[in-house]
């Protein structure tokens, strides 16, 4: 008897050692460990009521003093059962880390909480501009699920970073125009007026088109689309990533031009409307599957997350909409 106690309490040990190590951190979790424990005393109570208990012996009703096998083997049972379930707790829970454009953060941190509370992963989230994420991932850096553009997604899995065929077109956003809150919304109605606009800012921001963003190197080229390159450039305050809009906040620049799931969450800012429709730019975000993701099965998951029906809400609310 003190043998088995001495075992189950090792088995209790080596399961504790187990859960603090993976660092499990939801409810489920602890419910499964607390199960274990008590199919742990169950089994200890089956052997010791066996041990003491008359057993179901000869016809003459006399115990021969030897231990029910029934009692063995639920006993048994119960244990083996109970050592089973560290492997599933420490397996049932994981990291998932996201690399992700910043125009697609705002739709990831309103998904991910109730994705963590459903499954017991823990998702990191970190972003940077398109072309920043790409160069990032082409020089090594580990990662689960990136969310970037369909080309550039797709060019990595031409290298072999993100696995072929696993690209998921999530949704699209526009350019917008953005002012200080309680400032006087310029006309941006037509491309004449939109230009005018430009011209008549004493500043305007919009991101820095060596940082990689794409709505930067799209703004810059459209500058000379509409003649004015060499009137706005020079007092141009381009942003290396990040909002925009908090250079108009910060009374930085009074004008800003950026994606528009990328003004709707800064305070302060207000979202003119969105760029003419002849001169309108729209990129898509995709989501790609890292060739090396530690756990694909989470990754996979929190992709259908991302796709499936709950985040159609989310993107209106952010400033996007679902691709087709």
């Amino acid at each position: 008897m003190f043998w088995r106690m001495k075992t189950d309490n090792v088995a209790l040990q080596l399961s504790e050692k187990r859960m603090t190590k993976t660092g499990i951190r939801q409810g489920k979790i602890q419910t499964l460990m607390g199960f274990k424990q008590n199919l742990i005393l169950l089994a200890a109570e089956f052997v010791e009521n066996a041990s003491l208990a008359p057993n179901c012996g000869p016809p003459d009703g006399k115990s021969n003093g030897v231990p029910s096998m029934k009692s063995h083997i639920l006993g048994c049972v119960c244990l083996a059962a109970a050592l089973c379930l560290p492997a599933l707790t420490s397996s049932s829970a994981a990291d998932v880390k996201v690399l992700t454009a910043g125009a697609f953060k705002q739709v990831v941190l309103a998904l991910v909480p109730d994705f963590e509370k459903q499954t017991g992963n823990k998702v990191i989230v970190d972003n940077d501009t398109a072309g920043g994420l790409q160069k990032r991932i082409e020089s090594g850096e580990a990662f689960d699920v990136a969310i970037i553009t369909p080309t550039i997604v797709d060019g990595l899995a031409a290298s072999g970073k993100i696995v072929p065929n696993s690209r998921v077109n999530l949704a699209t956003v526009s350019i917008g125009v953005v002012v200080k809150e309680g400032a006087p919304k310029p006309d941006i109605g037509t491309v004449e007026a939109f230009k005018n606009a430009l011209l008549a800012a004493k500043s305007v921001a919009y991101i820095d088109p060596a940082s990689g963003g794409s709505s930067g190197i799209y703004v810059d080229k459209l500058l000379e689309r509409l003649g004015i390159a060499d009137q706005v450039r020079p007092k141009a305050k381009l942003k290396k990533g990040g909002y925009v809009a908090d250079l108009i906040v910060s009374g930085e620049a009074e004008l800003g031009v950026h994606q528009i799931s990328e003004i709707v969450p800064v305070k302060g800012a207000v979202l003119v409307g969105p760029l003419p429709k002849e001169i309108q730019n729209t990129t898509t975000y995709a989501a790609g599957l890292s060739a090396a993701a530690q756990n694909k099965d989470a990754a996979q998951a929190l992709i259908k997350t991302f796709s499936g029906p709950a985040a159609a809400n989310v993107f209106k609310a952010k400033g996007m909409e679902p691709a087709n």
